[in-house]
């Protein structure tokens, strides 16, 4: 188990700002729109818009891997604090309430002008499957300036999500945060976000893995996409002794936690119908992060996460419709 000195915050994100419009589909709306079934595409406010025309009723609620993952905390009694990018308009107004309506700290300034806030179109198939169109917006505004370097230094753990690699400002931002974090003490969390994420910035990965993450979560795809694994299990003995933890998710077949020459295999909760896989590894990263931030044993904090995340598949959205604390008291206490 670690133990952290006494800080204001417990987790600290950095991410895109992002609005989800959630809509249900068949494979044939996503053929008709020449979209990958389960991928993450990048769209121009353009695209966005036509998709967004093109599909059906839509439910909207604010989203972003890392924010999702913060609020999850949140939700657990957690103290969070997220940084991330919107403009002064709607989805931005949404964004901001949400986060901050669980109690989260969101400090960073929207902007006045230049693109619009972030949204994600989300459609989710009947097998439970999600396929995202991103239009990053006013989220790839985000640069060093932007940083409340106050609050990561306040932080036990800084979390920091892949996708955040697609802009070289929030990069910079990225790295900076990073080093300011190492600097008081606290620790680096990395998520891999997306297997097309890792595809465009593998080299960049592995030196921010080995150079400065401390924890890493990656999916059963990503991880193997990182190293160019044959084989999950290959990847496993590829990530071993690169970072202090890697917390590694399979979905229905559970998780792998790894700390120094340590391996927990945890299983998947299933608490009720698939609904909908969106927000899946970021509550497992809120849960995960919540157990590691209070000194809780590796494998009590993958038992956390993966009750988490069995939760929100059972529902439509990437947010917990119901009492956390309350699935905890439940299942693990």
């Amino acid at each position: 188990m670690t133990r952290f000195n006494d800080r204001p915050l417990d987790v600290v994100g950095i991410g895109n700002a992002i609005v989800d419009v959630l809509v249900k589909a068949d494979d044939a709306f996503l053929a008709a729109q020449s979209l990958n079934k389960g991928s993450m595409a990048l769209v121009d406010e353009a695209q966005a818009e036509a998709l967004y025309a093109a599909s059906g009723p839509g439910l909207e609620t604010s989203g972003g891997s890392a924010a999702n993952t913060l609020v999850g905390l949140a939700q657990l009694g957690g103290k969070a604090g997220f940084i991330g990018r919107v403009k002064n308009d709607q989805l931005g107004r949404i964004f901001s309430h949400d986060i901050r309506s669980v109690g989260a700290r969101f400090e960073t300034p929207a902007a006045n002008d230049g693109p619009s806030t972030a949204r994600c179109l989300i459609v989710v198939t009947p097998d439970a499957q999600r396929t995202m169109c991103t239009y990053l917006g006013a989220s790839v505004q985000l640069d060093p300036e932007d940083l409340d370097l106050s609050m990561v230094s306040e932080a036990k753990v800084l979390y920091l999500e892949g996708y955040l690699w697609d802009s070289p400002a929030a990069k910079q931002a990225f790295i900076a945060a990073a080093e300011v974090c190492k600097a008081s003490g606290g620790q680096v969390a990395l998520s891999l976000s997306d297997g097309f994420c890792v595809d465009r910035h593998r080299e960049s990965f592995l030196e921010l893995v080995d150079g400065h993450v401390d924890v890493l979560f990656a999916n059963d795809s990503e991880i193997t996409s990182l190293y160019q694994s044959p084989s999950f299990e290959a990847a496993v003995e590829e990530v071993k002794g690169r970072c202090q933890v890697a917390a590694l998710t399979r979905s229905k077949d559970g998780s792998v936690v790894l700390a120094g020459d340590q391996r927990w295999d945890i299983p998947a909760y299933t608490l009720g119908e698939l609904v909908d896989t969106t927000g899946a590894g970021d509550l497992y990263a809120g849960g995960f992060l919540h157990g590691y931030t209070q000194g809780e044993p590796i494998d009590a904090c993958g038992r956390l996460g993966s009750l988490c995340a069995g939760q929100v598949v059972t529902q439509l959205g990437p947010r917990s419709q119901v009492s956390l604390k309350e699935l905890v008291a439940k299942h693990l206490n």
